[in-house]
């Protein structure tokens, strides 16, 4: 007999910001050029005895290295929700990009979960090409290479439940194993699509993000997206300052950088 599926919560926790232009955001660039920075969130996925992260970040060294403005770290963002990330038990990438896998020491107890093709394809003959391999950091993908050796990580291929109420699902796109999270919540069903799109603006007027390896596979991954959600707006990008504003925040203190993405939608937006 199977497990009921548990409603959870879901906070987006911003821990940097990089200041970018919008032609930079979409494949083949934009007539309009203006203001359209990056926010960098992880995704705490919460239940009655269980607790998911979504993606690991990045640390200062790494800020230091990309150019890129540490907010608040990641450790203590999860603080603030009440999550101490050494006892965390089950952490999932959506894929290996430096901004995505880092943190190497920061959950030391959890198993993490990826797909089968992502780790092929960041240790495979792909890493041979500057445009392919530059969003990757080698520390990153050796630190998982060691986690696999010491049996915490579990391989999904496609789709695959990860727990009652939260699976995954490989799009592809702009990765050739990135996978978006589905997780149910009293309010319906809630996709984390991570970079699958990095703005509201990539999947609405379907204009891919340059940072691609199949612009196919992206444009469908849109589509699995919002096929899998319960609406259009449960469907959560990766990297998008406006997450911020359309759904409420955690409590007054954290305003502006940690929000419910499970709620319903801000109605003074």
């Amino acid at each position: 007999m199977s497990s009921p599926i548990e409603n959870y919560r879901i906070y987006a926790v911003k821990y940097a910001h990089f200041e970018r232009r919008s032609y930079h955001n979409f494949l083949g660039g934009d007539t309009h050029d203006v203001p359209m920075p990056l926010d960098y969130f992880v995704w705490a996925v919460v239940g009655r005895e269980r607790t998911f992260i979504v993606d690991t970040g990045f640390d200062q060294a790494m800020a230091d290295k990309r150019g890129r403005t540490i907010t608040n770290t990641v450790e203590t963002g999860l603080g603030k929700i009440g999550i101490r990330a050494h006892d965390v038990k089950d952490v999932i990438i959506t894929h290996m990009h430096y901004d995505h896998a880092g943190n190497h020491a920061l959950f030391p107890q959890a198993r993490y979960h990826l797909q089968d093709r992502e780790m092929a394809y960041c240790t495979g003959r792909c890493m041979c090409h500057h445009a392919l391999s530059h969003p990757f950091e080698p520390e990153d993908v050796k630190a998982m290479v060691g986690r696999l050796f010491d049996g915490r990580v579990q391989f999904h291929e496609g789709a695959s439940e990860v727990a009652p109420g939260i699976s995954v699902h490989w799009v592809g796109g702009h990765t050739n194993g990135l996978q978006i999270v589905r997780v149910h919540t009293e309010n319906g069903w809630v996709v984390l699509a991570s970079d699958a799109s990095h703005f509201y603006a990539n999947m609405d007027d379907h204009r891919p993000f340059p940072v691609v390896y199949n612009v196919g596979d992206m444009l469908e991954g849109y589509e699995t997206a919002h096929r899998l959600a319960s609406s259009h707006a449960q469907v959560i990008p990766g990297h998008d300052p406006a997450v911020l504003s359309r759904f409420p925040a955690h409590d007054r203190e954290t305003e502006g950088w940690i929000v419910r993405v499970d709620a319903p939608m801000r109605s003074d937006r």
